[in-house]
């Protein structure tokens, strides 16, 4: 597959589809690798796609049990509901750029290649990478890279970048990369650059909100019975993933009834994350990040359910 090689494609589809006739969501299409899997498996099913990447329209499934939605899946309910789809059977987030949007440099995600500061996801719409590395002040750019980041020394690297744009507008991943390489740790620079560019995409689509108003909607989208299968790439995403499965709650706090119960939506059905095996890392380096958690919708307070 050209456009994007899954990570963990067959697995978390494995975990995902227990019904062949039953109605099935993946919410980062892509190039369509995990939804094609799917597709495999059903029957009289059907999928519902969402992906707000207009690139990610030129490899669309054709057949009748399939539907593709051009939005970020922030807006889950809403369309489930119009395309008579709610609750659904399973729903599986992929959290992770794709292959094809790294590899192509005019997107901007990659500190390997010369393109515009962009790391938009939805090319039509919203602010660029330009706009923050250009427009925010000292201390927006550093509450973003020990955020998003989680760089001890943001505030350095904010002063760095404002002293660059004084003189000139930075418009390029190269001149970013450029204006930064004095601050990075000898032997460290990619590493340093990952978790920058990382960083800056982040904020650049909004990611973590998101994925906090996609988290809070699975609980009614889905069906009892129904699994939630998230595959995640940074220790951020992976954190909130674990807590929302785990409590039902984006602070991850297990709520107790009064005779000590813990009271949450979910059954986890990976009790820790899933990783690739050296196989798949060695066919797929991106893959090495990836971390898989799985968890079932229960039909009320499991009161046995100690999780």
């Amino acid at each position: 597959m050209e456009y994007h090689n899954p990570v963990l494609r067959q697995l978390s589809v494995d975990y995902l589809v227990s019904d062949p006739n039953g109605i099935y969501v993946d919410v980062t299409y892509g190039g369509g690798g995990h939804s094609r899997t799917i597709m495999e498996k059903l029957e009289q099913g059907r999928l519902i796609a969402f992906d707000q990447d207009a690139d990610a329209q030129s490899q669309l499934i054709e057949d009748e049990r399939f539907t593709f939605v051009a939005s970020n899946f922030k807006n889950l309910s809403r369309f489930l509901k119009y395309h008579q789809a709610y609750p659904v059977d399973g729903i599986l987030a992929d959290l992770g750029v794709s292959s094809h949007q790294f590899d192509t440099p005019e997107r901007g995600f990659s500190y390997r290649e010369d393109g515009a500061l962009d790391m938009r996801m939805n090319t039509q719409s919203g602010k660029s990478a330009q706009d923050v590395i250009n427009q925010y002040d000292e201390k927006a750019l550093s509450d973003i890279f020990y955020r998003y980041g989680e760089l001890s020394d943001g505030r350095a690297l904010a002063r760095r970048i404002l002293k660059a744009r004084d003189e000139q507008p930075i418009l390029t991943t190269q001149q970013l990369v450029e204006v930064l390489r004095p601050s990075l740790l000898r032997g460290k620079e990619n590493k340093s650059l990952s978790k920058i560019f990382q960083a800056i995409r982040i904020e650049v689509n909004q990611e973590m909100s998101v994925l906090e108003d996609f988290l809070t909607q699975t609980v009614d989208a889905l069906k009892v019975g129904g699994r939630l299968v998230i595959i995640s790439y940074h220790s951020l995403e992976d954190r909130l993933v674990k807590n929302f499965m785990r409590s039902g709650r984006l602070d991850g706090e297990v709520e107790k009834d009064f005779f000590g119960n813990p009271l949450t939506p979910f059954k986890l059905i990976t009790r820790k994350a899933v990783q690739p095996e050296d196989e798949e890392i060695n066919d797929n380096p991106r893959a090495r990040s990836a971390k898989l958690r799985v968890a079932e919708k229960i039909e009320s307070v499991n009161h046995g359910n100690h999780i």
